[in-house]
């Protein structure tokens, strides 16, 4: 019911702006001319008002916190200490080692509840080679952390307030504040598949935690739930001269495991690489057998 609380909010707050707007342009229809055009005056394409008169009355249609946006001119240029890297680049998860690196166990933590039937599942499904619980395969998001193991290259921007990433699997984006803000109002926070996050530097290491995370439909692994209260820090470090990324990450949920679950992940530098437009097709997956989709000839 959570998941269809913070939708219905969503479909809300999208169509806020078009009321307002409505209202706003006017409880008085435009003048028209004798082919139905707007007469001279209407066609003013220059808003009446000053900048800050314009501003208010657009403010309720934008959301807004109170606060300087990231990008914002006057954030971006306040003075602050130099980071001590900067992830800027297309990065690609090392599998290396094992292609089954990008799952965030072996080792688990303890699971309780629901979470520890689920996980057992789901070992019995992958031992089996049958697939479970794969929603990513129907194109819900594959949110945090598993949109940063899937294998497609992050691209990453870097500025004094913020990380931008985009993946290259299904466009996900995510976004890391960096300029000191604290988190959303959690009674009146939307939360979403990658959440907030913000972080800050402990000396050579960029410390980011996460929260307001979407639990609908968002598994870990082969199938292990997270509840509303996961929450998940990361410690991010670049290596061997900035070509290597590691991050620690260090995930709690109280309701579906004890205490933390750690798990180290590594990254290669590969900026001979773009980021494409990607979308995910229901149709298009409907051929995949772990999408588990029902079709003829198919397992359901």
């Amino acid at each position: 019911m959570a998941g269809l609380r913070r939708l219905t909010l969503v479909l809300a707050a999208s169509l806020l702006p078009c009321a307002a707007l409505a209202q706003s342009e006017g409880a008085q229809p435009q003048a028209r001319g004798a082919q139905g055009q707007p007469a001279a005056a209407a066609r003013n394409t220059q808003p009446p008002g000053t900048y800050e008169e314009r501003l208010r009355a657009m403010s309720r249609l934008i959301p807004t916190r109170g606060r300087l946006g990231a990008l914002a001119p006057e954030n971006l240029n306040q003075e602050r200490p130099a980071p001590p890297f900067d992830v800027t680049g297309t990065w690609f998860i090392d599998l290396s080692r094992s292609f089954s690196d990008f799952m965030f166990g072996p080792p688990y933590p303890e699971f309780i509840g629901q979470a520890k039937e689920d996980f057992e599942e789901g070992q019995r499904r992958r031992a089996a080679g049958e697939a479970y619980r794969d929603v990513i395969g129907q194109c819900w998001p594959a949110g945090l952390p598993m949109i940063m193991t899937r294998v497609w290259p992050i691209a990453m921007v870097q500025v004094p307030t913020a990380i931008y990433m985009v993946s290259n699997f299904n466009n996900s984006f995510r976004q890391i504040f960096l300029d000191g803000r604290d988190y959303s109002d959690p009674d009146t926070v939307i939360f979403t598949y990658n959440g907030e996050s913000i972080g800050h530097w402990e000396g050579d290491t960029l410390v980011v935690n996460t929260k307001y995370i979407e639990p609908y439909n968002h598994y870990i692994d082969t199938g292990i739930p997270i509840s509303d209260q996961f929450e998940v820090q990361e410690r991010i470090r670049l290596l061997d001269d900035g070509r290597i990324m590691e991050i620690e990450y260090i995930m709690t949920d109280p309701q579906n495991w004890v205490g933390e679950w750690r798990s180290t992940k590594y990254w290669l530098r590969v900026d001979n690489t773009d980021i494409g437009e990607v979308e995910c097709l229901p149709d298009l997956n409907d051929y995949i057998p772990s999408a588990q989709i029902p079709q003829e000839g198919l397992q359901p």
